[in-house]
């Protein structure tokens, strides 16, 4: 995912004048759309597979070491495209229920990833009756809706009770000297790649980010839209040096 990040914004880089970015809005809007959903395997060939009969997967698009199985469910990103009318999962991650226990014993330690669904001041949801405690965010990091976590937990021996340790981002990055190519009142884009809002934007104090600016960027893995990056921290380049 970084590999392919990465050639997306040497591509724009070398194509930074302001007028460039006019001139291919229209042609980035509207083509494909990137969304999150949950669902169940429901097919699986030996290179392929589909998640609720209506969504096609390749193998290399699922991550972790555990084979998928039919009847397991999933969490996807997935890739609509306009013009063929199809859907498309380029990421698939087995979804694990934290108060899901069989088989667990002991306090051996365990991961879940899934996308977040909603933030209050003291809680980051996964669904309407799962969520963690705002106490076990890794320092810096403010979750958003949308956003990949993995959250480490274990188990109580002898109960099913649930310990969770910790929580933060699936990916995260440092990308250096990259252009605002888009603003729209509290959001932007940045090298047409990286989505960002100024209501969960880490700044330095007094510096307001404009059309054009060139910066440096923290970022995580998040489903905005037709974006697959969050940016949660900008640092002007000239005050960064």
């Amino acid at each position: 995912m970084m590999r392919l990040l990465n050639r997306v914004l040497a591509f724009f880089r070398r194509r930074r004048q302001p007028g460039y970015y006019a001139q291919q809005q229209s042609l980035l809007q509207g083509s494909t759309y990137l969304h999150t959903i949950r669902g169940v395997v429901t097919s699986l060939c030996p290179d392929h597979g589909w998640i609720d009969d209506c969504i096609f997967f390749h193998n290399v698009a699922v991550t972790g070491n555990v084979p998928l199985r039919v009847g397991q469910q999933v969490i996807a990103v997935v890739e609509e495209e306009e013009t063929a009318h199809r859907l498309e999962a380029i990421k698939v991650e087995p979804f694990s229920h934290p108060f899901d226990c069989n088989g667990l014993s002991g306090l051996r330690t365990r991961l879940l990833i899934s996308c977040v669904t909603a933030v209050t001041s003291d809680a980051v949801y996964i669904s309407n009756d799962t969520y963690f405690s705002m106490d076990i965010v890794s320092e810096g990091f403010v979750p958003y809706k949308g956003d990949w976590i993995q959250v480490e937990y274990s188990t109580q021996p002898g109960t099913s009770n649930i310990i969770a340790h910790s929580l933060k981002p699936t990916n995260c990055s440092h990308i250096d000297e990259v252009y605002i190519s888009n603003m729209h009142g509290s959001q932007g884009v940045i090298d047409d790649a990286i989505f960002f809002t100024l209501d969960s934007l880490k700044l330095p104090p007094g510096y307001v980010p404009q059309l054009h600016d060139l910066v440096d960027v923290v970022i995580v893995e998040s489903a905005q839209s037709c974006y697959t990056w969050r940016a949660v921290s900008m640092t002007p380049v000239q005050m960064s040096q």
